[in-house]
């Protein structure tokens, strides 16, 4: 992460920028803007795309700029690209097709049209950053074909926990010791809240409350851990995690069933509840090698097998800039697919539900995301929570059961199911756990 600075900074000084075009400007898109414009060297901010067209100029007023033009065409785009000025429009696809954007971060929530999004993008051969986890959660593994067979990068960004975990892995496994955990920490967990009940909180930070309680209910922590899963190869031990209470993380390594973490060679990704110091995210990493044992006592770090490593912080709207640098830079992915998922998040009823309801979606009233191995999705039929959203029940669902395809009447003609059915098709039955 480091070498991003000084490759910046030479982008600077050869006046080269990285050109980034900003799909959303709502609470996390505005945070974006004020970091580029602001802060980032070697980097401009050259389009914002908003379907509010002044939430797009708001966040480059807020940033500082004040020179903005509106554009409803790819040429229009591309001459003020040209010269240097700032773009609005209400047309993402505008960003995808000009020829004068390197990469695209796309900071919607909206599982639909942010598929709509990095399908084009990538069509158009732009890197692409996205910030939305329930839908690379839910058809990332095919869009990473898509990606590598148009030659970009497509990858979640760091800052977020599944970015923060996977540099904190990657680190971990350079110094020589094994990943066997995956984890996250969260101070709360509660299956039933909703966006009434999260309204308070939403308005203090200016959230909307279904993003709100998406936090709440484990939902996008869920959706968080499928992106670490599918980029590790980690399953879960069982439905829904683990999630033991701690104290202080480094207590990590003594909650978790340790035949689970070192089954098959592989590790699987949890959560710890309540831990300080925190929000962060952690990595159990294992060494039994006598030889090493002594220096990690000597560095405070416990008598092992099993060490945790942790982060206590994520930044997300201010490392996203250094994601898009690391697409353009170097083709690296902060999180990207190994291959087809591994995890998938199944959608369970909130309440007692009957027939004839919609169901709302991630963060709503009516459901909750629950991660599992995605062998045991496929093989129960599962609804998948990213493509909950606007399915109709076709019979009573009790509180807490977890709802099938065969539950529900699909909405028509959307990409993410065609996404969805398509990469089932390409990566076939998925392994077992």
């Amino acid at each position: 992460m480091v070498i991003l600075d000084r490759a910046l900074e030479k982008r600077e000084e050869e006046r080269k920028p990285i050109r980034v075009g900003l799909v959303g400007a709502g609470f996390i898109g505005y945070s974006v803007a004020l970091q580029i414009v602001n802060y980032v060297k070697g980097m401009r901010l050259v389009a914002i795309s908003n379907r509010t067209l002044s939430k797009a100029e708001k966040a480059f007023r807020g940033a500082g700029v004040s020179e903005i033009a509106t554009v409803e065409t790819v040429s229009q785009l591309e001459d003020s690209i040209s010269k240097g000025r700032h773009a609005i429009t209400t047309d993402a696809l505008l960003l995808c097709q000009a020829e004068g954007i390197d990469v695209i971060i796309e900071a919607t929530s909206d599982v639909e049209f942010t598929a709509y999004v990095a399908f084009n993008a990538i069509k158009n051969k732009k890197h692409i950053v996205i910030m939305n986890a329930d839908m690379d959660a839910t058809v990332g593994p095919i869009l990473k074909v898509y990606a590598d067979r148009a030659g970009v990068v497509m990858s979640a960004t760091d800052g977020d926990q599944p970015g923060t975990m996977m540099n904190l892995y990657r680190w971990v496994k350079s110094i020589g010791y094994r990943p066997v955990l995956m984890g996250n920490m969260k101070g709360l967990q509660d299956f039933y809240r909703t966006p009434d009940t999260q309204k308070v909180f939403a308005e203090k930070y200016g959230l909307s409350p279904k993003m709100a309680t998406s936090f709440a209910d484990g939902t996008k922590m869920s959706m968080e851990n499928t992106l670490v899963a599918n980029a590790t190869g980690f399953g879960v031990g069982q439905r829904g995690m683990y999630g033991p209470k701690c104290k202080f993380v480094n207590e990590s390594k003594d909650v978790f069933p340790l035949e689970k973490l070192l089954n098959g060679g592989g590790g699987i990704v949890d959560y710890i509840l309540g831990a300080e110091p925190g929000p962060g995210v952690f990595v159990l990493g294992y060494d039994d090698k006598p030889h090493r044992k002594p220096y990690m006592g000597y560095y405070k770090l416990g008598e092992g097998p099993l060490y945790v490593f942790y982060t206590p912080y994520h930044l997300a709207s201010w490392e996203v800039p250094l994601t898009a640098a690391r697409l353009v830079l170097f083709q690296d992915a902060a999180v990207s697919p190994l291959a087809g998922p591994v995890c998938d998040v199944l959608t369970v009823a909130k309440r007692d539900l009957k027939a004839g309801e919609g169901l709302d979606g991630i963060g709503g009233f009516n459901s909750y995301g629950m991660i599992d191995n995605t062998d045991v999705c496929r093989r129960d039929n599962s609804l998948l929570m990213g493509l909950s959203e606007g399915c109709r029940l076709k019979r009573d669902i009790p509180k807490d059961r977890a709802i099938t395809n065969a539950d529900v009447e699909m909405p028509q003609a959307r990409l993410i199911d065609k996404l969805r059915a398509e990469q089932n098709a390409y990566f076939g039955t998925p392994r077992v756990q």
